[in-house]
């Protein structure tokens, strides 16, 4: 059943989330997590679901985001409620409020799926510098995501093929890669600093910051 693979998959995570797992599964999606309780045992459970009258909300979150206390303040201020202490909560209505602009508003490290039952759309993020993983691939016109590569493979059918550049990479720069590949064929990251939309349109990828270089002109006291 859906539900004994998505936990046979989550499972495959158990050493970063010893604590506690939980399972979302709908109409088209099915979302799997398993937590390390750090902050707010009850009110940081996952997936988190916020439900409105025109849909539901989930999300399936791994991070810290900095600036969660500035956040707050801004998505009271514009009449959102919380429920928690947990800085998922914070992140879920984040998006909620701005759409695929929240990371734009992210300091944090982060990986992050959620699903719009209302649009039928998942969105997926990844932090600025790629501190969080976050893999994924097509199978069978089903869309499989992770953030470790051994829960992928627990996908039914899941083929483990090698790619030539991701060896090549691997005996070469390793542990250093091309960033959104990885060693095995049709399987890949979501890169730092992107996020990605999964709909009925399609697959879309988009970059949302990137590092900028600049010359350095003070002196060396004010250095």
């Amino acid at each position: 059943t859906e539900a004994s693979l998505l936990k046979e998959m989550a499972n495959e995570l158990n050493k970063r989330g010893p604590d506690e797992d939980g399972f979302y599964i709908k109409d088209h999606v099915a979302l799997g997590h398993k937590r390390l309780i750090v902050i707010d045992p009850e009110g940081g459970k996952q997936p988190m679901i916020e439900k409105y009258s025109y849909g539901e909300y989930a999300i399936v979150y791994n991070g810290q985001i900095y600036n969660m206390q500035e956040l707050k303040e801004t998505l009271r201020e514009n009449g959102f409620e919380f429920k928690t202490h947990s800085d998922t909560e914070v992140l879920l209505k984040a998006y909620i409020h701005s759409g695929k602009d929240v990371v734009h508003h992210l300091n944090g490290v982060f990986s992050f799926a959620i699903w719009n039952s209302h649009t039928e759309e998942l969105f997926l993020a990844r932090d600025h510098l790629g501190v969080k993983p976050l893999f994924y691939t097509f199978l069978d016109n089903t869309f499989v995501f992770a953030s470790e590569l051994k829960a992928i493979f627990k996908f039914p059918n899941m083929p483990k093929t090698l790619d030539k550049q991701g060896i090549s990479e691997l005996f070469g720069i390793g542990p250093a890669h091309t960033p959104g590949f990885t060693i095995y064929k049709d399987i890949f990251e979501v890169k730092p600093a992107h996020f990605a939309i999964l709909n009925k349109s399609g697959f879309h990828i988009e970059r949302y910051w990137k590092l900028e270089s600049k010359p350095h002109t003070e002196s060396y006291t004010e250095t």
